[in-house]
């Protein structure tokens, strides 16, 4: 009998950033969809609520490969110097469904959420788009810098936040990541000047007015997956063409979208799925704005767990 714990594959998340670059992640998720994967087809996740946050799990099958991710998501961990999501990745034999590799999670979902975001507004933003507004300072507003480099010139980035420490070292770290571009803290009113915009926050409220983003301008929000709450405002989202993983995660978990629902700005009709997005189904719009809301899935960590190993 084999030693299971004995036979695994443990990866570091060094191992991770030395094995599997962020353009290579957007690709790999880009060839998934291309080939004809259906998010809407994942199975579902738990999402459960503990002292301190919430405990999740993620399963997926995808393309012959089996995976879970055991996360947590600790609001007041920022405070104690470590991150708000933590996580490790279980890998699975397709056939057997024997264990074969243990991934740091956290360094895997830190790499997998800009790049899904990336290889969406790769199909949706405007071929010279380069004038970038973060919202957030943590590790995803960081490393959304570094994905929207790999699939567009950046001219400039506005890193907005709080904290002016945090603001700053975000700066510092973005500028290490896109050294061409300008790159300084901003204010909400430089929305008004973007073509390419990011929500990583844990507001509760819209983070910008409706009216400042410009019709040539792709958003991504991927701060929340609570249905309480919204970093885009619910005008913003009812104008613009709304891009979701799948229809079933999106009108349970994403803030933005229901709330734009609840408020008739939007219709459940109205969504564009992923799916259908990169089989051609539905094109990207042109005359109004383009909102990535993601909520985070577990085909997406297997799809690059899978190209780390």
């Amino acid at each position: 009998m084999s030693d299971v714990i004995a036979d695994l594959t443990l990866v570091s998340a060094r191992s991770i950033a030395e094995r599997v670059t962020m353009s290579g992640a957007i690709a790999e998720l880009q060839r998934l969809l291309r080939a004809g994967f259906d998010p809407e087809d994942d199975l579902p996740r738990s999402i459960l609520d503990v002292p301190n946050g919430q405990l999740l799990l993620m399963p997926a099958a995808a393309d012959g490969a089996v995976g879970q991710k055991f996360a947590t998501v600790a609001p007041g961990n920022p405070s104690h110097g470590l991150e708000r999501i933590q996580a490790l990745y279980i890998l699975l034999d397709g056939d057997t469904l024997a264990p074969t590799a243990i991934l740091d999670g956290t360094a895997l979902t830190s790499l997998r959420t800009p790049a899904v975001s990336a290889s969406v507004v790769d199909l949706l933003a405007e071929p010279d788009a380069g004038d970038l507004v973060v919202f957030g300072t943590g590790p995803q507003a960081v490393r959304h810098v570094e994905a929207l480099q790999a699939i567009r010139p950046l001219r400039t980035v506005r890193l907005i936040g709080r904290d002016q420490d945090r603001t700053r070292q975000a700066v510092e770290a973005a500028r290490a990541i896109a050294p061409d571009a300008q790159i300084m803290a901003g204010t909400p009113e430089d929305v008004r000047t973007a073509d390419l915009i990011v929500c990583a926050t844990t507001a509760s409220e819209p983070l910008f007015a409706a009216s400042d983003a410009r019709d040539d301008a792709t958003i991504v929000a991927i701060g929340s997956h609570e249905p309480t709450k919204a970093e885009i405002h619910p005008d913003l989202v009812g104008r613009s063409q709304v891009v979701v993983e799948s229809r079933r995660v999106a009108l349970a978990e994403a803030g933005d979208v229901i709330r734009a629902i609840g408020t008739g700005s939007l219709q459940e009709t109205d969504l564009v799925t992923m799916h259908e997005l990169f089989t051609g189904a539905v094109a990207p719009a042109t005359a109004r704005p383009r909102i990535v809301k993601t909520c985070g899935m577990g085909w997406q960590d297997l799809a690059v767990a899978r190209l780390v190993i």
